[in-house]
């Protein structure tokens, strides 16, 4: 028996054929569709892209617990479990979030594994002159951190296709499939980045959708509000479409092979990918800033199980990415272990049989997620400096730094969680950088409003859902903390008080400092999302700076607009993006 695990990163479902899109070049998506069983309700759980990673292995939410980071010593790696069962386990990945200090430990758990290089901002090829960049439209990456620079960088080496990070990908995958096909017991993971931003594509993918746009270069959308053109919107999702399509070209290099060594009788297939991404919808950009829409949370699923033979058919049953790992395992005939929250496949693959009534999906230190298919309720923090919020780890590093000193020093020892066998965790307070308290807490009727344009108000099924969430989080051994920063009771006893649908902002009395102030639209947000975006050593400024704003102008009632103006003359010059972002954030919220 052997598996084939088909891992792309940032694939919306809404830009596939088999999800309805009728526009995207995507025909070995149709192709795939025919030959799998296609599930219509998969959720990620952790978010983003190495915590999504961390449940794949793990089989359990992790996103309660801790924001981006390598496995933990006590997880439990379904590769590395196959591995002690004797069996293969090969990774190819071009995914270059593996080989920083964050997501180191994840390759080792193969057998075997090989990287490539070049995606986004991977510190790849060195060269000291500052590279040439084109004309384009305005990005935050230019004034934070070295990937844009970097990426420009990397693009010189990336000019022919078959160089290019995913062709070498799924080049090195099929090496291996040709190498291994009349072996037995082996699992395969293929990982590409792509369609993942910046949408760098071969221009004969970009000739399958008619682009007349002449503007200045745009691949690369921020984290954020759209500012944009229509124009550059339209010419954004066309770059992103002809990233799709190169993916569905690879794509079918696997259904190829497997067709060519009549592979379908013992191998099972798996295609999916970690999360979503908005390309414009409802007025946003990407993912991480905003409420996680369903453009985010749901995901494309298709599998072939080759014991039941089923496909060109659909599933209503509710799935997630912690389901992947004990499945995995189960066809191996290889239990799951104790610690995993997923559910074996098997018999929703063979009959649709439902596993789960509702999912919790989320992201570190940003909203609480439940649905149950009927609804999404997203429960933001019942403070405004999103506290008390911790990482709870062994392996202290962020995406590509350790924790710092200064983080460190403030850490503390947990008592240990019913999945860490036994061991106590470090307990480090959390630097926020989301502001889920912008948007305040959300519902959506998915039957009724299918795109979550419409928040509803239902104070009965807020009550419900959060009941329901705190038995999820319960299940995960979620610390406190989460629940005390959320406001919601740990015995599940929802009063009317743990309710938040109705909150009201304006005309809220409050104090800056010793002064007494009264909020006007959303400057509450506004003021409490910078002062958290700030270092610590600037917010005493902060604080100084808005009180003497106040005093000097006699002004009590407080909003953005003024506080803005104040946050402004604060800043350093570079930061300036920054704050506009943050003023564009805060004016889609509440």
């Amino acid at each position: 028996m052997k598996v084939i695990l088909i891992l792309f990163d940032t694939l919306n479902r809404r830009y596939l054929p088999p999800y309805g899109c009728d526009w995207v070049h995507a025909p070995n998506f149709k192709r795939l569709a025919e030959k799998t069983v296609i599930f219509d309700n998969c959720f990620a759980g952790s978010l983003p892209c190495i915590p999504a990673r961390r449940e794949l292995h793990t089989g359990r939410y992790n996103f309660l617990h801790r924001s981006w980071g390598p496995l933990e010593p006590f997880d439990d790696s379904m590769p590395n479990i196959l591995k002690r069962n004797k069996v293969y386990t090969h990774l190819v990945s071009d995914h270059y979030h593996y080989w920083e200090d964050g997501g180191s430990s994840y390759n080792t758990q193969y057998s075997s594994w090989e990287i490539v290089r070049g995606h986004e901002g991977d510190p790849w090829k060195g060269e000291v002159r500052n590279p040439e960049i084109p004309e384009h439209v305005s990005n935050m990456r230019e004034n934070f951190g070295t990937s844009w620079r970097q990426d420009w960088v990397n693009r010189k080496y990336l000019q022919k296709e078959e160089n290019m990070p995913q062709a070498v990908t799924f080049k090195k995958g099929l090496e291996f499939i040709e190498t291994n096909f009349e072996e037995n017991n082996w699992f395969l993971q293929i990982e590409t980045f792509d369609p993942h931003e910046p949408f760098v594509a071969p221009q004969k993918y970009k000739d399958l959708y008619n682009d007349n746009y002449d503007g200045p270069h745009f691949d690369w959308p921020n984290y954020g509000s759209v500012t944009e053109t229509s124009e550059q919107v339209e010419h954004c999702r066309k770059e992103y479409a002809a990233s799709v399509s190169m993916c569905d070209h690879y794509l079918g290099k696997v259904l190829d092979i497997m067709d060519e060594k009549d592979m379908w009788n013992d191998t099972m297939l798996i295609v999916t990918t970690d999360h979503g991404f908005l390309l414009g919808e409802k007025g946003w950009w990407a993912k991480m800033v905003q409420p996680i829409y369903n453009e985010i949370a749901h995901i494309p699923l298709f599998i072939w199980d080759p014991r039941s033979a089923k496909k060109d058919e659909r599933r209503k049953a509710l799935v997630q990415t912690i389901d992947f790992a004990p499945t995995i395992l189960e066809f191996f005939g290889v239990r799951p272990t104790k610690d995993m929250q997923g559910k074996v496949l098997k018999d929703t693959i063979n009959n649709d049989n439902s596993i789960r009534d509702t999912a919790l999906f989320g992201l570190h230190s940003g909203h609480v997620n439940v649905t149950d298919g009927n609804y999404t309720y997203m429960r933001g923090p019942a403070n405004p400096l999103n506290k008390p919020i911790f990482n709870y780890t062994l392996m202290p590093t962020h995406m590509r730094n350790f924790f710092s000193i200064s983080e460190l020093k403030e850490m503390a020892l947990s008592e240990p969680f019913n999945f860490s066998k036994g061991c106590k965790m470090l307990k480090v307070p959390r630097n926020i950088v989301v502001f889920p308290y912008i948007y305040g807490s959300l519902l959506f009727d998915l039957r009724k409003d299918p795109t979550q344009e419409n928040p509803i108000i239902d104070l009965d099924i807020e009550t419900r859902m959060i009941k329901v969430m705190v038995e999820l989080m319960k299940e995960n051994d979620a610390p406190i903390d989460q629940y005390n920063r959320l406001g919601i009771p740990i015995d599940g006893n929802v009063k009317k008080s743990h309710l938040n649908l109705e909150e009201q902002r304006e005309g809220i009395q409050d104090k800056i400092g010793d002064t007494e102030i009264t909020w006007r639209n959303k400057g509450k947000s506004m003021y409490y999302s910078f002062l958290l975006s700030v270092p610590p050593v600037m917010r005493s400024q902060v604080l100084t700076q808005v009180q003497k704003e106040i005093t000097n102008k006699k002004i009590t009632e407080i909003d953005e607009d003024f506080l803005f103006k104040i946050f402004e003359r604060i800043i350093p010059k570079g930061s300036k993006m920054y704050l506009e972002n943050l003023n564009q954030l805060v004016k889609k919220g509440k």
